[in-house]
């Protein structure tokens, strides 16, 4: 027989961490789901839920509403079979019968605070490991080499950040992919601008055969203004644009001038593309391109051919992946144009042939612009129908709505153009350093700088990721940037109100250390009730991809604390073992409510 405290013993000596807490939620529905099994009822109509009246009790089961029809018995008659067994239960306070069958159910505030003890003294604060760990992909980010990120980019990069977040702290093996816009007519564009500047340089001379420089020609804002320069000459003039479509074909078929241009073009944006995503607290696992699928272009396109996958429509290569149960019109997927020359299409499909070759995923997220719908559908059909991957492997497209402004329109600058994101993130800033100046002019420059920071990103990821992913939303920057209501700036006051608490009793020489004591009130005891959600918030918001699950949750508790904190004299409570309890308690609410902020990127500074 296994030994259990070996086993742990065993895992802290080697640094492995497995979470063996089950959710509060989990373990009220296995013991209900006994007492329906029990009675002779199928375990299924135990499933308890959190109660949609919680003034009169804290858990609820309908089960017996349910198993009625089945079982040819009146709810009220099953209710009562199952109660008869349920009193009997140590876990349970009180358990009674309300309506025409709903099981009510109060806890015993020992099996509660038992379990909050538990969570204080597990690595992952009773959030349960995902018992098969997958591979997933998240492709997020999008941007585009040689061009600023603007507003639009904001949505893929902060929700795909806290879903590989919330992905890796359930223990699977997560990677974030940026998959950059880098291989297109774009790069082509500048290569054609600058040799009608700078035709001199030496990637342009054909017969060059020496070193070229190692450092770029260009700084990134230049870069910045050289192709809008660019895209404008041939938007008006045919032949620049053929000029450049030339370039683009020279540089993908390996022109050693052109590669040499197109490598500095990479690294000055990447470089800057790295400063920027800092800013937002997002990173990225691989720093991939479209000019990274492109090695996979001839086993893919080639494996399509030998399988009769492909066939010609109007002189393009395309696959038809319209189905009898079409509802709408799907389009043929196109890899290659009339012209022979490649899409986005051929690129996103040799990424996928790259990943399942390189990384073998169990499912790959695409998390982008909802108007990308129908190419996803195309795409996910494309790779399925020629078994290019493997029936288990989930493909996901996670499409976000547009980021408005007051006009319902998608967000843009005073002048009508759009804004850069370096310049939203700054104009955030004021406007809650604005706030800081009035409410802690004591507070030195340097320090009110790096709490604007702080604050102001809270605002602007928490006012994004509080909304549904799939819908719009108005950027409201006075709402989001308050200090009161369900804002980031609300929840980051709570999380420094925690720490100030905590300062004081250390100064009275009180860490906050040993077992949090049975509540005291019923707001004390609401707080502990969603302390002990987290596990199933955080496990519920990945499974169903709504990280608008986290923020709810983290307001609920901020409330929730707040009251607590007003009803209780925390530091000067005269009751030794109480006010050590409630040390404990904040110490342990800051603590869940730091890590739910750092699953959406979010960092709470000292003081506000």
């Amino acid at each position: 027989m296994i030994n259990i405290c070996s086993v742990l013993e065993i895992c802290k000596n080697t640094k492995v961490v497995i979470e063996l807490m089950e959710k509060l939620l989990s373990k009220i529905n296995n013991i209900v789901k006994q007492k329906f099994e029990k009675c002779g009822y199928d375990r299924k109509y135990g499933v308890v839920t959190v109660s949609n009246r919680p003034d009169l009790s804290q858990y609820q089961c309908n089960g017996a509403l349910a198993a009625a029809k089945k079982y040819r018995k009146s709810p009220i008659q099953i209710a009562n079979n199952v109660i008869e067994e349920l009193n009997s239960v140590d876990e349970f306070e009180k358990v009674f019968i309300a309506g025409p069958g709903f099981i009510n159910i109060v806890l015993k505030d020992s099996f509660l605070i038992n379990y909050i003890n538990e969570m204080c003294n597990s690595p992952k604060l009773g959030c349960p490991q995902t018992e098969k760990p997958e591979t997933i992909i998240i492709d997020y980010g999008g941007a585009n080499v040689a061009k600023p990120l603007h507003v639009g980019h904001l949505r893929t990069a902060i929700i795909g950040e806290t879903l590989k977040r919330m992905g890796k702290f359930l223990g699977n093996k997560v990677i974030g992919d940026i998959h950059m816009g880098d291989w297109g007519l774009q790069m082509g564009m500048i290569i054609t601008e600058m040799k009608k500047h700078q035709g001199d340089l030496p990637y342009f001379d054909e017969n060059y055969t020496g070193e070229y420089p190692k450092e770029a020609p260009f700084t990134v804002d230049e870069l910045n203004e050289i192709y809008p320069a660019a895209n404008r000459r041939c938007k008006s003039n045919e032949a620049d644009l053929e000029e450049a479509r030339n370039a683009t074909f020279e540089l993908q078929n390996g022109r050693r001038g052109y590669v040499a241009l197109w490598r500095h073009i990479i690294d000055v944006s990447v470089a800057d593309l790295k400063k920027n995503y800092k800013s937002l607290n997002v990173s990225f696992d691989l720093w991939n391109g479209e000019s990274d699928s492109t090695k996979y272009i001839d086993k893919a396109v080639d494996y399509l051919k030998k399988n009769n996958y492909v066939q010609k429509s109007e002189g393009a290569l395309v696959v038809d992946v319209s189905t009898e149960n079409d509802t709408y019109p799907v389009p043929p997927f196109m890899i290659y144009k009339s012209d022979g020359a490649a899409l986005y299409s051929t690129t996103d499909l040799a990424t996928i042939w790259g990943r399942v070759e390189e990384y073998d995923p169990d499912d790959i997220i695409y998390v982008v612009d909802n108007r990308q719908c129908l190419h996803f559908e195309q795409l996910f059909r494309c790779v399925r129908k020629a078994k290019i991957v493997k029936d288990s492997l989930k493909l996901e497209f996670i499409g976000f709505g547009t980021m408005n402004g007051k006009d319902g329109k998608p967000y843009k600058t005073r002048e009508g153009g759009v804004m850069k994101l370096e310049n939203l993130i700054s104009t955030v800033k004021n406007k809650v350093l604005e706030k800081l100046k009035e409410n802690r002019p004591d507070v030195k420059e340097d320090e009110m700088n790096e709490i604007a920071d702080k604050v102001g990103l809270s605002a602007l990821k928490y006012g994004d990721l509080s909304n549904q992913i799939s819908k719009n939303y108005i950027f409201d920057i006075d709402r989001f940037c308050s200090f009161e209501g369900n804002t980031g700036p609300y929840i980051l006051y709570t999380v420094v109100r925690a720490k100030s608490i905590l300062r004081k009793a250390e100064s009275e020489g009180l860490k906050a250390e040993g077992r949090i004591l049975e509540p005291q009130s019923e707001i004390e005891r609401d707080l502990m009730l969603k302390l002990a959600k987290f596990g199933e918030v955080i496990e519920g918001s990945f499974e169903d991809r709504t990280p608008n699950r986290i923020c709810e949750y983290i307001y609920d508790v901020s409330n929730q604390f707040n009251k607590f904190y007003h009803e209780n004299k925390i530091i000067t409570e005269e009751d030794q073992n109480k006010k050590m309890s409630w040390i404990n308690l904040t110490a342990f609410t800051k603590k869940v409510l730091e890590t739910c902020l750092d699953i959406l990127g979010i960092e709470a500074p000292e003081r506000m």
